[in-house]
């Protein structure tokens, strides 16, 4: 069986088991979004009174959403593909396959999965008249090859770890929040001191946010110079990533 054939087949199982049981099927995928926008306008729009600063700012819905649904994307891959070989041990025990396999179908559902509902999400925007520029959904959507090549370096290298070093998953879901609030995800990197708003760009999802922002809502600016680094940082995260995947490979069998 061919690599390609290989990967549709975990990939079909990997969807079906995200839907099985589910009682609106694959529909759950736009449904759950769109459940959620609703759930984010009420509490953040008519119980905390949530405003972007500045005249012509969009709204604080559109502005979370930008950022949001790409940072849900990102994490759930890595938090759900961490596991997936040590989830897998009695398959990678009978059957001989190239283990990346495993991993990059986790982290394509999840993609997969969040990009349908975010597409679905500016749709509804966009007919709400909430200031959502269509006309750069394909750069948006270009935005998530680099991203998607992060989550997938960081996702290698967890899963590989995660064989040997079991509370790993546990470590990440403390640690994801922070790199969370450490974007400008929630917030206008506006509202923070101008001595603290350098230090955000450390944050590897601070440029997504940012660069989301940009092409869809016409609100802030992304430098080319941040494109260039956002660009080199992913595929050096995912070259490393590899590396450490397949260094420690051989090994999996002994801790499974």
């Amino acid at each position: 069986m061919s690599s390609t054939t290989l990967t549709l087949r975990f990939l079909q199982r990997e969807f079906r088991e995200r839907f099985t049981g589910s009682l609106s099927g694959s529909a759950w995928a736009l449904l759950q979004p769109l459940l959620q926008l609703g759930v984010y306008s009420f509490v953040f729009v008519h119980v905390f009174k949530a405003r972007i600063p500045g005249a012509d700012a969009p709204g604080y819905v559109p502005f979370l959403v930008t950022a949001l649904w790409p940072w849900t994307a990102f994490s759930e891959a890595v938090l759900r593909s961490t596991t997936v070989i040590q989830n897998n041990a009695a398959l990678i025990g009978k059957v001989a396959l190239p283990r990346e396999v495993l991993v990059f179908a986790s982290v394509c559902t999840s993609f997969a999965v969040h990009v349908a509902g975010f597409v679905a999400i500016l749709l509804v925007l966009r007919v709400g008249n909430a200031g959502i520029a269509l006309g750069g959904l394909p750069l948006a959507l270009m935005s998530y090859v680099p991203l998607f090549a992060l989550a997938l370096g960081i996702s290698l290298a967890c899963a590989a770890v995660q064989v040997f070093v079991r509370d790993l998953a546990q470590l990440l879901v403390q640690l994801l929040p922070l790199m969370m609030f450490g974007a400008p995800v929630f917030y206008d990197r506006a509202l923070l001191p101008p001595a603290v708003q350098p230090w955000l760009s450390l944050n590897p999802f601070t440029f997504y946010a940012d660069a989301f922002r940009v092409t869809l809502l016409h609100h802030g600016s992304v430098a080319w110079s941040s494109v260039a680094i956002a660009v080199a940082v992913a595929a050096l995260v995912l070259v490393a990533g590899i590396g450490v995947f397949r260094r420690l490979d051989a090994h999996f069998e002994d801790f499974l």
